[in-house]
């Protein structure tokens, strides 16, 4: 059995989209969020954490908004700046921009505990390169690193296999009622996220491109 990590019923539904029935379930774990530029290190750190609390194999995602006037801002403080800022005054900063180009980003991060042979497609990439981009592996409980040696500097990390999902767009005044978070201010071929009903979001999100891709990889796993 497959675990999400996720307080979010929807992404499980959304993932049972294109995973087998009964092939996935919701676990509830709150994992440690390391602060970096890019969506994959918080995954993969994200990943290594949870498998070792499930002891099985798990899915973690991470996913931002990345306005291309702003450098990619707020890209993986997204969450962060929508608590605080709100996305209307995302909006604001954007509309003075002469480039309002943005595009929602997800990456997911899957550990089994085994390793993984290489993969050819550089967007699924590859296992302890991009797991040990959030830095030296954290200790697991009882000051063992989980793999049966001492934790600590020198611990090797837990092989972790990314998967990204893209959708470009640009950024616009508030529309439409439905989704959450960016969706109202995020525009993709003439309707935002918030415009669009389930169906027609799920066929074109970033996370459906990222689980399609992950589902053709774990059907073979």
């Amino acid at each position: 059995m497959l675990r999400y990590v996720t307080t979010n019923p929807g992404k499980v539904r959304e993932a049972e989209r294109y995973l087998p029935d009964g092939s996935v379930e919701r676990l509830d774990f709150d994992y440690t969020e390391v602060q970096a530029d890019d969506l994959g290190p918080i995954a993969a750190q994200g990943a290594r954490e949870a498998y070792r609390h499930a002891d099985a194999p798990v899915l973690v995602d991470d996913a931002g908004l990345f306005v291309e006037g702003l450098d990619g801002f707020p890209g993986p403080y997204s969450s962060y700046v929508e608590e605080t800022l709100g996305i209307e005054r995302v909006h604001e900063v954007a509309s003075e921009l002469d480039d309002r180009r943005a595009a929602f980003r997800c990456t997911l991060g899957y550990c089994d505990g085994e390793g993984f042979a290489a993969s050819p497609d550089p967007v699924d990439q590859g296992d302890r390169d991009a797991a040990a981009a959030a830095g030296p592996d954290a200790a697991g409980e009882g000051g063992s690193d989980g793999e049966g040696g001492a934790a600590g500097a020198g611990a090797e990390p837990l092989p972790v296999k990314l998967f990204e999902g893209y959708v470009p767009g640009r950024i616009v005044a508030p529309r439409g009622d439905g989704g959450f978070g960016y969706d109202p201010i995020f525009e993709h071929d003439g309707e935002t996220f918030a415009e669009m009903d389930t169906d027609r979001k799920n066929a074109v999100s970033h996370r459906g491109r990222a689980l399609e891709k992950f589902a053709e990889w774990y059907a073979d796993r």
